[in-house]
């Protein structure tokens, strides 16, 4: 290649020479990016027998271990958690994702796959923490001894939350679909009403089915727990997009502050803990109990914060049976879901890239 005439090289080597401060302004401009006053998550809560506010799950674990919090005041960054209520999660955090009022949000898979679906940019940061069981139950004193025997019957179901997923897997796996059945759109609390009084055949929740059971007014025919792992619900934390890439230095924090909680439940120690915390957070603590009696999942594994490609097969079975349930109008590519960078950076930082990486 021939090489420019001095006269030429002296002009770009003067061009190159002002063009220098532009590019060095865009670059400390993009440096100086100014930090929002707050950083705002939004998590699962109830209100206490004395009036405060009460997270569930690994952000209980966050706000209370105080880490988060104090790394962000030392850069001038308020710590606000945004309560939403078990009812309606979905549509609060999604809403709020929407207005830009909260910039991460720990819930669940289906929601997670109906925003991106719909326009929202939001993206999986640290993902474990959850893996909840779902319930098939029926009223105490039905006949019914499987989902084949509810075959024309009316099932309270609220559709679009995560547990609705694991029913399809159910349904199919006994060669029925959801025409095999009547569906009743109802809330946790509307679909236990229902089951209760009579007024629906069945009803799929989480948890909640064992105070059924208590209360002596429905009797649990199937649970997940000895089902295939990936029929669990899965419950993680998600970020905003723009704000992951305008802010990345407060979104490592984050994601620390979070893998830093799940290691803190890790061994038997730690499970009780856990099961301590969310007593105190006013759930029976024989409930907790028989929500993991008798699981086919390890409790280490729950709470591994990586991104396993059993969990990629996840969301794009999620995304798949979505558009198929017309849950979303169009098919979503999940590739683009996924922010491993934080979770990896967390590990590395805490030298925890083994302490999951056998199970």
């Amino acid at each position: 290649m021939p090489v420019p005439p001095f006269s030429q090289r002296r002009r770009l080597v003067g061009l190159s020479a002002a063009l220098m401060p532009v590019l060095l302004s865009a670059t400390q401009a993009r440096a100086a990016e100014p930090l929002p006053a707050a950083l705002r998550i939004a998590a699962v809560s109830r209100t206490g027998t004395s009036g405060k506010t009460l997270f569930a799950g690994s952000s209980a674990l966050v706000q209370e271990q105080g880490w988060l919090a104090a790394e962000l005041g030392k850069l001038g960054v308020k710590l606000q958690w945004v309560p939403v209520t078990t009812n309606s999660v979905a549509v609060q955090v999604n809403e709020a994702f929407a207005n830009k009022s909260i910039d991460f949000a720990q819930y669940g898979d289906l929601p997670s796959i109906i925003a991106n679906a719909s326009g929202l940019r939001t993206q999986l940061v640290v993902p474990g923490g959850s893996m909840n069981n779902t319930y098939l139950v029926v009223p105490a004193d039905s006949s019914a001894r499987s989902i084949k025997d509810l075959k024309g019957k009316k099932i309270a179901l609220h559709r679009g939350r995560p547990w609705e997923f694991p029913f399809s897997r159910l349904l199919a796996a006994n060669g029925m679909t959801q025409k095999d059945v009547r569906i009743l759109n109802l809330n946790p609390q509307a679909g236990a009403s229902a089951v209760a009084s009579g007024s629906a055949d069945a009803f799929f929740t989480l948890s909640d089915a064992f105070l059924l059971e208590d209360k002596k007014v429905g009797k649990i025919i199937w649970s997940s727990k000895q089902a295939p792992q990936d029929w669990k619900m899965r419950a993680e934390l998600w970020g905003d997009s723009a704000f992951l890439q305008k802010h990345p230095r407060l979104a490592q924090l984050v994601a620390t502050a979070y893998v830093k909680a799940h290691q803190s439940v890790i061994g038997e120690s730690g499970r009780e803990n856990y099961i301590r915390h969310e007593v105190a957070a006013g759930h029976a603590r024989s409930l907790i109990e028989r929500e993991w009696e008798g699981d086919n999942t390890d409790w280490n594994t729950r709470w591994a914060p990586l991104f396993t490609p059993e969990l990629r097969a996840h969301y794009a079975a999620g995304a798949a049976y979505a558009q198929q349930a017309r849950l979303i109008g169009r098919p979503l590519d999940t590739t683009n879901l996924y922010a491993p960078q934080f979770v990896e950076q967390a590990l590395a930082e805490l030298k925890l890239q083994n302490l999951w990486a056998s199970r």
